[in-house]
């Protein structure tokens, strides 16, 4: 298997700077944020500071958004799925989603008015989980194709949430395609994180919804008298969320955006071979894609996500397992002083991937185009806690996937 990190520059020639990202505003984005701080469950995310590790890797320091914590859940997808769901409702009701937070989308009047309504999607895991708990708690129901090699716990876990689930013999792309079409057979609506021809209206929803994530992360740096970040890393399976995060930087931040560091599994590297082509059209990659980083195991790419990630992202990074599995580590075994973070595989391979950028003399020219140096403030999305205990435990204990 292969076990070196490949890079390439974003060298693609740029057509749609503006058009690509305009419903990734503030004001946009921020309709998804009121709309989520309306649960009862909501609270802010944390935001790490890593001083130590920041001192040990010679750069100014490191923040990472610890998504474990979101929702209870365990991730950050929970996000996306629950607002492109509440938008898709409020659609239905001909009615502007900022006049319906969540008490008043469980009203019976409300749930008169809708009927019964049945979201379909397909997921490795944390997505599925969050569109049946929302789904739950809007007292709908919802159908959860998850792809061959899917965690039981997962598939336990979105089953607790009393969605109808089930693991297929199918890869995520297939189970994606699965999923719309018995959503068109039983006149369900299908909510899912990437986008192809005639079907980005709910897509572009979902991203609006990951930007909750990132306004909050914008507060908490402000907060610590940091404007913004110099360099953001972030982890990428069809793009939907590195599309979501490079998009709002770059409305609030414009020319100013910090550099953008797009990450993949090696095994499930769309968007890096697409950047490798330089024609900005977007490549497949097929097969099972068995990659620990099972939240990224994707193959097609969102196209909006895509789009907007060829017009503004710095670099696109293909890494191994072991990179995702050392950054486990990392986190969770910290340098005295610094927290403790519990980060699974997706959440963890951006960390893991910077420390072999600082430490690694194979790395040297990547690290010298990001131009990384003690003055960089360096922003980390860890996605996902422990959402498969097990593998976890195997690869932060017991040490699988080791190094090179």
């Amino acid at each position: 298997m292969e076990k070196e990190i490949k890079w390439c520059p974003n060298n693609i020639k740029k057509n749609n700077e503006m058009e690509c990202i305009n419903f990734l505003t503030y004001d946009e984005v921020k309709k998804a944020k009121e709309f989520h701080e309306s649960f009862p469950q909501y609270s802010s995310t944390p935001l790490t500071e890593l001083k130590n590790l920041a001192n040990l890797l010679e750069v100014n320091t490191i923040f990472v958004k610890d998504e474990s914590y979101r929702f209870g859940l365990n991730a950050f997808k929970v996000l996306g799925g629950s607002f492109a769901m509440a938008k898709f409702l409020a659609e239905r009701l001909e009615e502007d989603i900022s006049n319906l937070p969540y008490e008043r989308l469980i009203s019976e009047d409300i749930k008169k008015k809708l009927g019964e309504v049945t979201f379909y999607t397909a997921t490795d895991g944390n997505h599925g989980r969050g569109v049946a708990w929302t789904a739950n708690k809007l007292k709908q129901k919802s159908v959860v194709y998850m792809p061959f090699g899917s965690s039981i716990t997962r598939l336990n876990n979105i089953k607790a949430e009393g969605a109808e689930a089930s693991i297929t013999d199918m890869n995520y792309d297939d189970a994606v395609r699965l999923a719309a079409v018995n959503a068109e057979k039983t006149n369900g609506i299908i909510i899912q994180d990437t986008a192809w021809n005639n079907y980005e209206k709910i897509p572009s929803w979902i991203m609006q919804g990951y930007g909750t994530m990132v306004l909050e992360s914008i507060e908490q740096l402000r907060s610590k008298g940091i404007d913004k970040p110099t360099h953001i890393f972030i982890q990428a399976g069809v793009g939907s969320l590195a599309g979501a995060v490079q998009g709002v930087f770059s409305t609030i931040y414009g020319k100013d955006c910090p550099k953008v560091v797009v990450v993949e599994s090696n095994l499930a590297d769309c968007l890096y071979k697409s950047a490798l082509a330089k024609d900005g059209i977007p490549r497949f990659v097929g097969g099972s894609m068995q990659t620990i980083m099972a939240g990224l195991a994707c193959g097609e790419p969102n196209t909006i996500g895509w789009e907007i990630l060829k017009n503004h992202s710095t670099a696109f990074v293909s890494c191994p397992d072991w990179i995702a599995a050392n950054g486990m580590r990392i986190l969770g075994n910290p340098l005295s002083g610094d927290s403790k973070i519990i980060s699974g595989e997706s959440g963890a391979v951006t960390l893991g991937l910077f420390e072999s950028i600082m430490k690694n003399e194979k790395m040297k020219s990547l690290k010298s185009f990001l131009e990384l140096d003690n003055n960089s403030k360096v922003l980390f999305f860890s996605t996902e806690g422990d959402t498969a205990p097990d593998k976890y435990r195997e690869i932060v204990w017991l040490g699988k996937y080791s190094g090179e």
